[in-house]
């Protein structure tokens, strides 16, 4: 007979209560070593402390570190110097082998903090925003250089969707159009800083010399969510060069066919410890030309002078500092030639403008608690014009203040900042009072980049601001970003805001004294949706856009009477962009083309946007060698535009500019000479420039729609 000891060894007993209740709790508590690798792109990122639950530890040379968790759901964030934090949340399986992988974003330096956050404000390059930022880099920005050393116009003119638009055939003002949207609504930055103050078009884009210019961004569409009432119609970042390690110097010196010279230099290298410094300084002057003998100047007479020192201070530990200064001084006088008459009346006209413009600025950032980084922004700037329309003068001074406040920070799929800014404007017209305004305008925003999946990141932001005469307005954008394989595409929308004012493109050039606004002006309001898709195929990249926008109320000035109303029909803009860009080896080729349709309504039919063209494209190749030199050749095409109180023609002829570059490097020494305009396109040869009697604005010119001096050569040479 068996022996039956089920239940009865004592052993026995006690295994089965370990199974059934002290395993279960023993494996709750059982530790998983997970191995942490820690990247900064392709690089390991060592000496990072990871930490997770009760564990702690710190990358070895490999970027590794192994942490003991418990099973479940744990959250592990990385710190290291020099970089973002990052928290990832991490399901811990207790499957051998598992490895977590955390990207880490360098810390903002002031470069860093200029070239990516001031135009987006999170931390993030800005191929991985979900906001589309298109860029021009130092090497494009060198090729416009050479063509006009002085002025930024063609460096703008020639990027797919923005157009610059003659608004002053006398005095050469012009203005920066984004996707057919009118110049005013366009908000120009300086290193993230509204140095230009309120007036940042029309003559303001001919006294930017683009020497000390590293890289341009560009955001399209509705942008108010980010920089408030001036940037309905999008922004322009300017960035600036930083100093290097060693000092060096750039030297430049420019003569044109048309009696135009110009000489720059910068300068830029450390101060010792932890201080740098860059310093531009440039000197321009034109000759007054009249190329259809109709003795009225094409081109302007001026002389300007421009100083902007800049100064940097970074501990790499993420504290930095940047300030600058600039000062604008310009003489420039047009209308007939010295001592010449206008054939309408027998009699000399001359209009002359004196620009006298100061600004600063600086922006400061800090690291707190090894994961937020605090950031402010104050800039200040004081314009004075004394403007001559024949025997009338008109003087003013425009002073605009800028303060701002902003923390952001990275915590798992979040990117995120908030901040609060102010803004100031004030405006004397000494000889038109009755259009002095003075304005301000506090605000609060915030801004979250959410990476959804590795291919899907989303990025919403809102603002809401306090217009001291028009009320409050809250301004919403939402922006995705998705990639598949070699395909991006970016959906983005927003609404926005603009405070009208009596200074418009229209009133730049003809002055105020003639203008009447009969009724009070309603704040101007804006929508936009873009959509843009982006293939990449070896070295050629291809990106499609489709883009529209909505702005009611607009501020509309009727030419005939000159008068300054906001529209009850709402304006539309509606296209589509294609850019084209190939490059393989020393050869770079990038094709561009816009459709647009820009119409306003002020009767009974709707009509294009005068000066506004429905069709532009553009093809620039180079070939560069870094021991050579470079040869360019660049075609632009300007489809029919729809022409204002011009009594001539309603509708302008279509035109094609040739242009072609070529330098030549010597040692440390360049050579360059530059075609611009072969084809000798010239507005007047069309019809005349001057108009048989004085318009109802005061204006003895037309508009401008194609070039006035025709062909020009210029050539220098760098040092």
């Amino acid at each position: 007979m068996e022996e039956d000891n089920t239940g009865s060894d004592p052993l026995t007993a006690s295994a089965l209560f370990f199974l059934v209740f002290a395993a279960p709790a023993f494996a709750q508590d059982a530790r998983v070593n997970v191995r942490v690798e820690v990247r900064n792109g392709e690089a390991a990122v060592a000496g990072a402390v990871v930490a997770g639950a009760d564990a702690r530890a710190t990358t070895d040379s490999t970027g590794a570190a192994i942490l003991s968790l418990p099973r479940g759901r744990t959250a592990i964030t990385v710190t290291g110097d020099g970089y973002l934090p990052a928290s990832v949340d991490v399901d811990v399986s207790g499957s051998p082998g598992q490895v977590v992988r955390v990207e880490l974003v360098p810390q903002p330096s002031v470069e860093e903090e200029i070239t990516v956050v001031a135009t987006t404000r999170t931390g993030r390059r800005v191929e991985d925003q979900p906001m589309r930022v298109e860029v021009l880099g130092r090497e494009e920005i060198e090729e416009k250089m050479l063509m006009t050393p002085g002025d930024i116009v063609m460096m703008l003119n020639e990027m797919g969707g923005l157009r610059v638009q003659a608004t002053s055939p006398s005095l050469g003002a012009a203005s920066v159009r984004i996707q057919g949207m009118r110049g005013r609504y366009t908000q120009f930055l300086s290193d993230g800083l509204p140095l230009f103050g309120g007036q940042p078009g029309g003559l303001g884009l001919l006294q930017i010399p683009p020497m000390d210019l590293a890289q341009v961004e560009v955001i399209k569409g509705v942008a108010s969510a980010l920089y408030g009432a001036g940037a309905m119609g999008g922004v322009v970042n300017l960035l600036s060069r930083r100093p290097g390690e060693e000092f060096e110097g750039e030297y430049l010196i420019n003569r044109t066919t048309r009696g135009g010279t110009d000489a720059a230099a910068f300068l830029g290298g450390p101060l010792g410890g932890k201080w740098g410094m860059t310093l531009l300084g440039s000197a321009h002057w034109q000759s007054q030309h009249d190329a259809d003998g109709d003795q009225w100047a094409d081109l302007p007479r001026y002389s300007r002078v421009v100083a902007r020192p800049r100064l940097f201070w970074d501990d790499k530990s993420g504290r930095s500092l940047f300030m600058t200064a600039g000062v604008t001084w310009e003489d420039r006088v047009g209308g007939t030639l010295d001592e010449a008459a206008l054939p309408a009346t027998g009699l000399p006209f001359r209009e002359s403008l004196e620009t006298r413009n100061f600004d600063m600025g600086v922006m400061a950032q800090t690291l707190v608690k090894d994961r937020f980084v605090v950031a402010a922004r104050a800039a200040f700037a004081r314009q004075a014009h004394s403007h001559e329309f024949g025997a009338r003068i008109e003087r003013d001074r425009h002073r605009t203040a800028f303060a701002e406040v902003t923390v952001r920070s990275a915590a798992g799929r979040h990117t995120w900042v908030a901040g609060a800014a102010v803004e100031h404007d004030r405006y004397r017209s000494i000889d038109v009072p009755r259009f002095s305004y003075t304005e301000s305008t506090p605000g609060v925003f915030a801004q979250d980049d959410i990476d959804l999946k590795e291919w899907l990141r989303l990025s919403i932001s809102g603002r809401l601001d306090h217009h001291s005469e028009y009320g409050w307005f809250f301004s919403p954008r939402v922006s995705v970003l998705a990639r598949s394989g070699d395909w991006t595409s970016r959906l983005s929308a927003g609404t926005g805001f603009h405070a009208p004012t009596a200074l418009t493109e229209e009133t730049e050039a003809a002055g105020l004294f003639h203008l009447e606004i009969p009724t009070a002006l309603r704040a101007e309001r804006g929508r936009s949706v873009s959509l843009d898709v982006t293939r990449a195929v070896g070295p050629a990249e291809v990106t499609v856009t489709l883009f529209g926008s909505e702005i009611r109320s607009s501020a509309h000035v009727n030419r005939e009477s000159f008068t300054l109303r906001s529209l009850d029909c709402a304006s539309t803009n509606a296209g589509v962009e294609l850019l084209a860009t190939l490059r393989r080896g020393p050869f770079v080729a990038t094709g561009t083309y816009t459709y647009v349709r820009s119409q306003e309504q002020e009767g009974l039919e709707p009509l294009d946007v005068p000066l506004t063209p429905r069709h532009s494209a553009g093809v620039v190749a180079m070939i560069e060698s870094e021991d050579t030199g470079r040869v360019g050749l660049e075609v632009y095409f300007t489809g029919r535009q729809r022409l204002e109180a011009n009594p001539y023609r309603t509708t302008s002829a279509p035109y094609v500019i040739v242009g072609l570059l070529a330098e030549r490097r010597v040692g440390r020494v360049r050579l360059f000479i530059n075609g611009e305009n072969l084809t000798g396109v010239r507005q007047s040869k069309w019809h005349p420039l001057l108009r048989p009697v004085r318009a109802a604005d005061g204006r003895w010119t037309v508009d401008g729609w194609a070039p006035l001096e025709g062909r020009t050569i210029n050539g220098g040479i760098r040092f």
